[in-house]
C-alpha cells in the first residue's frame, strides 16, 4: 500500500491530482502533504516511495496508477495535453482539431470510457481539462458533450480539499522552513502535545500563533554543523525571526506585520490583498462549503415519549439533533432525521387500562385523554395504587402485542394525540423529524437475536436470558431477558442493524443525555464484534448534560413539577414581547403593535436555543431568562440586533446613495486598509475552517463561537470605520453585505 507525498505550490491539490487520489485509493494508493519544494519544478512534485521526484500533473497521475508503460494512457493524456495548450493558447483551429480526434475516439468506445472499461487517470485528466472549454465549443461535438456530461459527475470530482486560510498560512511557513533548512526531515511538521499553528486569543496580537521555531530549534541543535547556521545562534526567538524574514515577499501572509512574542512564537498576520481576493470570491459565489464527498447519516435525536408532554429535557437533543442536520445537510450529506418515540413497553397496558375504566362514551377518540402530562399522572396512580389494575395493566400488554383490535386502537389514538403535541414544540423550534418508534423495530428482534446465536455471540444467563458480551464492560447487553422479553438492549441492536444492513447508513449519530453513553458504546461494540459496523461505518455518540435550576438542581417549577416544553417556550415569548414594548416606548424598535407577537416568538425561541447551542453540549447550566434575552454578551437577542444594524446600514445606503449602491454587484475594487477592516475580512475568511472543524465533533458551539467572533468584529468595524458617504463606501459595504450573509448562514446551521 504505497503512500507518496506530494508538494503543491498552492498548499492544496489541484481538481485534477484530488481526483485522481481518490480514484486509485481503493487500490491502497495514499497521498500525504510534502511542503518541501522543488527547484527543477514549476508546479506540483510527487515523491516517491524511493524518493525520486516526479514533477508535472500527468506524469504523477501515471506514476501513481502504475501506466506509466500504457501506451493508450500515455495518446489519450497527450491529446489532453494537445485540448490545454489550444485553450491557453485561445487557438480555435487546434482545439476543434483535438476535439475532433477525441469525438471519433469516443464514437468508437463502447464502454464510454477512454482506455478501458472503467474510470481511468486518462479520463481524470480529460474531463478536468474539458471543463475549461466553453459550452459553444463542446456542444459542436456530441459524444464528447455526452462524455464530460455524465463523467463529470462521478463521485471522485467532487472536491473535499480543505483550502482553508490556516492550512494555506501552515503551506507557507512550513515550505520555508525546509527552504532554509533541507536536511530537515517531514516529521517535523507532525503536531506533538498540540497544534503547531492555531487561532491566536486576541487579533491585536496576530490571526494565527505558529510554534514551529521551538520543535525546529530543538531538533537543529541536536544536528551536527560544520558550521552553524547563523539563524540557530540566537535562539528559538533569532531563529522564528529568520523564518520571518525568509518569507515569500508576496503571500497569504503580510511578512512586514508578521512578528515574534513569547519564547519563539510566530504571530501571522494575514495578507490584506489576499483577503480582498477571498472575500470577492465570496461574494461572487455565495455562502457556500466546500463540498464533500456526501455521506448517508443517520441522526436520532429528541425521541419523546408517548402519552406524555414534551419536557425541559427533550430540549437539547431536540435543537442540538436539529443543528446538526443542518450542519450535515449543508456540507453535502443525506440525512435521515429520525425520532425514536418511546411508543412501546409495558407501560402501554397501564394506559390502555385507564382509558377502558374511566371512558364514559365507551368510544376512544382524542378528546378521551385530555391533558397527557394529568392523564398519564392519574394512570400511573392507579397502577401504583390498584393491585387489579395492576394485573390487567399487564394482561393488556400481551394482547397489545398479539395484535388485540381494541388495545391496538387505543394504542393508535394514544400515539396520535401525543403526535400532535410533539408537532407544535417542533414547528415553534423550526425541527424537522420522521417517526419511527421502538414499535417498528419489535417484530425485528428475533431475527437479530437469531444473527447473534449464528455468530456463536450469545450467551444464556440464568434463566435462560439471552445475553452478549463486549470488551471493557463486566456487565452484557441484554437481547432477551429470562421471561422472554425484551428492552432497550434488545431494541437498539434491531435499530441498528436496520439502519446499517438495510438503509445502508455510513453513519449512525445518537443525541441523548450523557448517562446513556455506557448503553451506545455496549451496543457500538456489539456491532462490530457481529460485523455488521467494519471500517466504512461510523457510529457515534453525543452526549450532554443537564439544564439546572437556579439551584443547581435539575430545572423544575416552583410546586416540584418537570418543566413542560412549550410552557418554557411561551415565557419566553412573553417575557421578550415585555422587552420589546420597553424599547417601544424608549423609540429603541421599529416595529408595529402588529409585529410585536410574531417577533416576540422569533426572538423568545431564537433565545432559548442559542442560549442551550453556545456551549459545549457535555456540561450542565443554569437556565435563566434574563441571561438568555440580554442585549449584550453572547446570546441570539445581541446577534441578531447586530445583524440588524449592519441591515440597518445597507438600506440606507440604498435609500441615500440610489447609484453607488447599484453598482456594489459589480464593484471588485476591495481594499482593505484600517485594521478593523482587515480584521472583519478575516473572520469572514474563517468560515471555511469553522465547518471544517465543527464536521470532526459535529458540536454546534463552535458556530456559535464563531458567529459571536464575527459579530463583535463586525461592530468594532461600524463603529471604527465611517461606511455611508465615506470614499471607502463601496468596499465597506461589500463587508457589511459579506458578513449579513455569513451571519444568516450560521443563524440557519444553529436552526
Amino acid at each position: 500500500m504505497p503512500t507518496y507525498k506530494i508538494y503543491s505550490p498552492t498548499g492544496s491539490l489541484s481538481p485534477k491530482l484530488s481526483a485522481a487520489s481518490k480514484l486509485l485509493s481503493k487500490d491502497g494508493v495514499k497521498l500525504a502533504t510534502s511542503y518541501r519544494n522543488c527547484a527543477l519544478a514549476h508546479g506540483p512534485v510527487l515523491y516517491t516511495t524511493d524518493g525520486v521526484a516526479v514533477f508535472g500533473e500527468n506524469s504523477i497521475l501515471k506514476y501513481m496508477s502504475g501506466s506509466h508503460e500504457n501506451w493508450m494512457v500515455d495518446e489519450m493524456l497527450e491529446l489532453e495535453r494537445g485540448i490545454r495548450e489550444a485553450i491557453k493558447s485561445s487557438s480555435a483551429k487546434e482545439l476543434k482539431g483535438c476535439l475532433s480526434e477525441l469525438e471519433e475516439h469516443l464514437s468508437n468506445s463502447t464502454s464510454g470510457f477512454l482506455v478501458s472499461n472503467s474510470l481511468s487517470v486518462a479520463d481524470i485528466s480529460m474531463i478536468c481539462t474539458l471543463d475549461c472549454c466553453s459550452v459553444s465549443d463542446l456542444k459542436k461535438f456530441s459524444a464528447v458533450t455526452s462524455y464530460h456530461s455524465i463523467l463529470s459527475n462521478h463521485p471522485v470530482f467532487k472536491s473535499n480539499q480543505s483550502e482553508t486560510q490556516m492550512s494555506l498560512v501552515e503551506h507557507t511557513v512550513f515550505s520555508t522552513v525546509l527552504k532554509m533548512f533541507p536536511q530537515v526531515g517531514d516529521e517535523i511538521f507532525k503536531p506533538t502535545g498540540g497544534c503547531l499553528t492555531q487561532k491566536t486569543k486576541s487579533v491585536k496580537m496576530g490571526h494565527y500563533q505558529c510554534t514551529i521555531a521551538l520543535k525546529l530549534f530543538s531538533m537543529l541543535k541536536k544536528m551536527s554543523f560544520e558550521i552553524v547556521p547563523d539563524e540557530i545562534k540566537f535562539g528559538p526567538k533569532g531563529l522564528a525571526q529568520a523564518i520571518i524574514d525568509n518569507l515569500p515577499e508576496k503571500s497569504v501572509i503580510n511578512k512586514s506585520k508578521t512578528s515574534v512574542t513569547g519564547p519563539g512564537f510566530i504571530m501571522v498576520q494575514m495578507d490584506a490583498e489576499y483577503l480582498s481576493e477571498k472575500i470577492n470570491d465570496f461574494m461572487k459565489a455565495g455562502v457556500k462549503p466546500k463540498s464533500q464527498n456526501g455521506s448517508d447519516v443517520l441522526v436520532d435525536f429528541s425521541s419523546p415519549n408517548i402519552a406524555k408532554e414534551m419536557h425541559v429535557g427533550h430540549l437539547r437533543s431536540t435543537i442540538i439533533g436539529e443543528s446538526v442536520c443542518r450542519i450535515l445537510e449543508f456540507t453535502g450529506h443525506k440525512t435521515h432525521r429520525i425520532n425514536h418515540v418511546g411508543d412501546w413497553g409495558t407501560q402501554f397496558g397501564m394506559l390502555i387500562e385507564y382509558l377502558k375504566c374511566n371512558n364514559a362514551t365507551g368510544e376512544i377518540d382524542q378528546s378521551s385523554v385530555g391533558d397527557l402530562t394529568e392523564f398519564y399522572k392519574a394512570s400511573k396512580k392507579c397502577f401504583d395504587d390498584d393491585e387489579d389494575f395492576k394485573k390487567r395493566s399487564q394482561l393488556n400488554v400481551v394482547k397489545l402485542q398479539s395484535g388485540d383490535e381494541e388495545c391496538k386502537k387505543i394504542w393508535n389514538t394514544l400515539c396520535d394525540v401525543s403526535r400532535q403535541s410533539f408537532e407544535k414544540v417542533y414547528k415553534r423550534l423550526g425541527v424537522t423529524l420522521n417517526e419511527c418508534g421502538e414499535s417498528f423495530y419489535n417484530p425485528m428482534i428475533p431475527g437479530v437475536i437469531q444473527k447473534f446465536k449464528d455468530a456463536k455471540l450469545i450467551e444464556n444467563e440464568e434463566g435462560d436470558a439471552k445475553v452478549v458480551f463486549v470488551d471493557g464492560y463486566q456487565a452484557p447487553l441484554m437481547l432477551q431477558k429470562s421471561d422472554g422479553g425484551f428492552g432497550y438492549d434488545s431494541t437498539d441492536m434491531a435499530a441498528l442493524d436496520y439502519r446499517i444492513n438495510t438503509l445502508g447508513c455510513d453513519r449512525v449519530i445518537y443525541i441523548t443525555d450523557y448517562t446513556q453513553n455506557d448503553h451506545f458504546q455496549m451496543c457500538f461494540k456489539a456491532a462490530k464484534k457481529i460485523g455488521w459496523a467494519g471500517e466504512n461505518v461510523e457510529l457515534m455518540h453525543i452526549g450532554f448534560g443537564t439544564v439546572l435550576g437556579e439551584d443547581k438542581k435539575r430545572f423544575k417549577t416552583r410546586s416540584g413539577e418537570t418543566v413542560k416544553l412549550v410552557d418554557l417556550l411561551d415565557e419566553s415569548s412573553r417575557r421578550m414581547e415585555a422587552s420589546l414594548r420597553e424599547r417601544m416606548c424608549e423609540n429603541k424598535a421599529n416595529i408595529t403593535e402588529e409585529e410585536i407577537k410574531g417577533v416576540a416568538d422569533i426572538l423568545g425561541y431564537s433565545a432559548v436555543k442559542y442560549f442551550d447551542l453556545h456551549r459545549n453540549p457535555t456540561s450542565n447550566y443554569v437556565f435563566s431568562y434574563d441571561s438568555m434575552l440580554d442585549t449584550k454578551g453572547n446570546t441570539a437577542i445581541y446577534l441578531l440586533y447586530a445583524h440588524c444594524r449592519l441591515m440597518s446600514i445597507l438600506t440606507k445606503a440604498s435609500d441615500q446613495y440610489p447609484e453607488r449602491f447599484a453598482a456594489l454587484p459589480t464593484f471588485d475594487a476591495l481594499k482593505l486598509e484600517h485594521e478593523a477592516e482587515i480584521n472583519l475580512a478575516y473572520h469572514l475568511n474563517l468560515f471555511d475552517e469553522v465547518i471544517e472543524m465543527v464536521l470532526v465533533d459535529l458540536l454546534p458551539y463552535r458556530i456559535c463561537e464563531y458567529l459571536y467572533a464575527l459579530s463583535t468584529s463586525a461592530s468594532d468595524f461600524v463603529t471604527k470605520c465611517k461606511v455611508l458617504g465615506s470614499d471607502e463606501m463601496e468596499s465597506r459595504l461589500i463587508l457589511c453585505k459579506a458578513t449579513g450573509m455569513t451571519m444568516r448562514a450560521c443563524f440557519d446551521l444553529l436552526g
